[in-house]
């Protein structure tokens, strides 16, 4: 499949599969293992490791293979078009930059700058410090049809810079947090190969199996704090409300993602009754509620972000095969942008704008402060 339609399956699909269960696991998580919270406050982060899709990729994607290197992505933050899938900041800048992830895994987090792309690593030095972002846009935990590397096969190349004395494990287990955002692509590979609804559930499944699997990898690696977001809403992206102009959820594909979340959370509950070290935590961050939250207030709960229609997205293309980002031979573009960004959650018909990411941030805040 060309690299740009599977990118925007990938992203569209999985976007809507990766929210919904998020707060039940956390909850559930939480009441059977208080104890094991008690154990973070002691742990001091310094360092982030991203594994991923487009919600964390802050660059790794090459310019070839994504919109996401193309104006008018980036035209908030940074200026111009830097590999982020958004307007401005993604989901790994807030949760590094604001401490809103790693605040629910250490209340003592001091701050940690947003990790370097992976395909930067040769630049040594001062730079690898915070840590680094192997995410990839477009990709899942299962080799696809994306050329781009999958989730596990990210955590091989942290593997190798383990191996290679680029991190050492020590390190690792006293200042490191894993974070792995998986936000639907293999779902959305699962129906433009034409898989069947009547599989839905057993693919599902063997998908959250092989995240598990994944997490295991990490925590093998030495990593004791290792935070996982469940799916997104994904009936609720654009690439679904379209259909009724912008106001209406898809609840269909809802409740797939609510079945994804569910098993998700049982399995992370598993991972943390099996793990016998209690500073080895597994958290649920709670992207789905988060979305919710932001869609039932058309902002986050501060009050400070409003968004007169959360669902929908501020880039869009003219006519039916246009997506945010399009050229025609001349040069001549073919989407429009929203006057003012800051006053949308959803920048494409996948992705938050810098402002949703921030809404976000907010409303995942104060779950996490319920813990």
């Amino acid at each position: 499949m060309e690299p740009r339609k599977l990118l925007s399956s990938l992203f569209y699909f999985s976007l809507l599969s990766l929210l919904s269960a998020n707060q039940q696991v956390v909850d559930s998580a939480h009441h059977h293992h208080h104890h094991r919270h008690r154990h973070l406050f002691d742990f001091r982060p310094s360092k982030l490791f991203v594994f991923g899709d487009s919600y964390a990729d802050t660059g790794n994607i090459g310019r070839s293979l994504a919109g996401s290197w193309k104006q008018p992505y980036g035209i908030t933050f940074p200026g111009k078009p830097a590999g982020r899938f958004s307007d401005g900041r993604v989901l790994t800048d807030y949760l590094v930059e604001i401490g809103t992830a790693l605040l629910l895994i250490a209340a003592k987090f001091v701050g940690i700058k947003s990790p370097i792309p992976y395909k930067f690593r040769r630049v040594g030095g001062k730079h690898l410090r915070n840590g680094m972002n192997f995410a990839y846009g477009g990709t899942g935990v299962f080799q696809s049809t994306s050329p781009l590397p999958n989730m596990t096969t990210q955590i091989g190349f942290f593997q190798q810079l383990i191996k290679e004395g680029v991190y050492n494990s020590l390190e690792l287990q006293q200042s490191s947090v894993a974070l792995l955002v998986l936000s639907g692509n293999d779902y959305s590979a699962y129906i433009s190969k034409n898989g069947s609804s009547q599989g839905f559930p057993s693919f599902i499944t063997q998908v959250v199996n092989q995240l598990v699997l994944n997490l295991k990898m990490i925590q093998e690696l030495g990593l004791k704090k290792i935070a996982v977001t469940t799916l997104q809403p994904l009936g609720c992206l654009p690439f679904s409300t379209a259909a009724s102009s912008f106001q209406q959820c898809n609840g269909t594909q809802n409740a797939l993602v609510n079945l994804h979340n569910l098993l998700l959370q049982q399995a992370v509950a598993k991972l943390n009754n099996e793990t016998t070290n209690d500073h080895s935590t597994f958290v649920i961050l709670d992207l789905n509620t988060a979305f919710m939250t932001v869609f039932t207030n058309k902002g986050d709960h501060l009050g400070s972000t409003r968004f007169e229609n959360p669902l929908k997205p501020c880039c869009v293309g003219i006519s039916n095969g246009d997506v945010c980002g399009s050229v025609d031979e001349s040069g001549t573009k073919k989407y429009t942008v929203c006057e003012n960004p800051e006053a949308a959650f959803f920048w494409d018909t996948v992705h938050p704008t810098q402002a949703g990411w921030r809404s976000v941030y907010s409303a995942l805040q104060a779950n996490l402060q319920q813990l």
